[in-house]
């Protein structure tokens, strides 16, 4: 059942009047969705799933058959706004394998200084696969948001996920000059932090021009696999590779972890570029070749 939105009513102390008008304030949602997949003899299986607030998952798929359950994370509302908190759990167990993504890009409102927040803590048993593949967030110019995602991995379960932001509406000419972005991301094998990394951002800030930060770019993007130690002509392919639009990009593979990155203006671009990474890595740490997702496209 959703939760109703809260309101907190406060008098403004400037009208001192008799029945002065109240002053709302959206207090914000708080929504929260918590899955859990399970490996039933050749099928991965959606065994459990609550929720509340304005947080779903629609019917879970079967595009590749049983053995990888591929479901769609929705946010009726469409947008966050200033003082919602999000918090997605995703569970796997031994064996199972799941693909998520989401039906469109996110929108990050204004939020007069209000942070707003999403928080994914992702779970995953032994030999368990997890891909989380989102379509790209738009951060609106002054908004304040936080990011954090907590991936723990067992033994040799295997982790693939990208996040794409875009600073500001720049189809409308918008920038980012004023708010907050902060991002956190760890990863940790069997309770060993093997992935961490932190980024805060404010509107305007001179790290959004400077060559050592976004160098002017409005689309910063990062596509981490979790899979051990990776071929060396697999990583040459990868570095064969390159965003249509001539943006910025690299790849490195460290022992435990892969990692790509963007840096340009297209979030269409950063996502073509990271489809055609998993097209080739896929094979590689889920053992099943890739297909697109139609919900892309749409």
């Amino acid at each position: 059942m959703n939760q109703p939105v809260l309101l907190e009513i406060t008098p403004d102390p400037t009208l001192k009047q008799a029945g002065a008008p109240l002053v709302y304030r959206h207090s914000g949602w708080h929504a929260e969705l918590a899955l859990r997949f399970e490996r039933k003899n050749a099928r991965t299986v959606l065994v459990s799933r609550r929720h509340s607030g304005p947080l779903l998952v629609q019917k879970p798929l079967y595009p590749e058959g049983e053995a990888v359950c591929h479901a769609i994370v929705v946010h009726p509302p469409g947008g966050v706004a200033g003082g919602d908190q999000l918090r997605v759990d995703i569970a796997l167990g031994p064996r199972a394998h799941a693909l998520l993504t989401t039906p469109g890009a996110g929108k990050w409102y204004k939020a007069s200084d209000r942070f707003s927040s999403q928080t994914l803590a992702f779970t995953l048993a032994d030999a368990a696969t997890l891909e989380w593949l989102p379509q790209e967030s738009i951060v609106f110019d002054a908004a304040s948001a936080r990011w954090q995602t907590q991936v723990s991995l067992s033994r040799d379960a295997r982790y693939a996920g990208w996040e794409i932001f875009c600073l500001g509406r720049r189809a409308s000419g918008e920038q980012f000059r004023s708010g907050a972005l902060r991002q956190k991301t760890q990863l940790r094998r069997d309770g060993e932090l093997i992935w961490n990394e932190y980024m805060a951002l404010r509107g305007g800030d001179p790290l959004l021009r400077s060559p050592v930060g976004m160098n002017n770019a409005s689309v910063a993007a990062t596509f981490l696999i979790a899979n051990g130690a990776m071929p060396v002509e697999l990583l040459e392919r990868c570095r064969a590779l390159a965003p249509d639009d001539g943006a910025d990009c690299g790849v490195t593979a460290l022992p435990q972890i892969f990692a790509a990155r963007y840096l340009g203006h297209s979030a269409q671009q950063a996502r073509r570029y990271f489809e055609r990474l998993w097209i080739a890595l896929r094979p590689w740490y889920a053992g099943v070749p890739a297909q697109a997702l139609r919900i892309w496209n749409t």
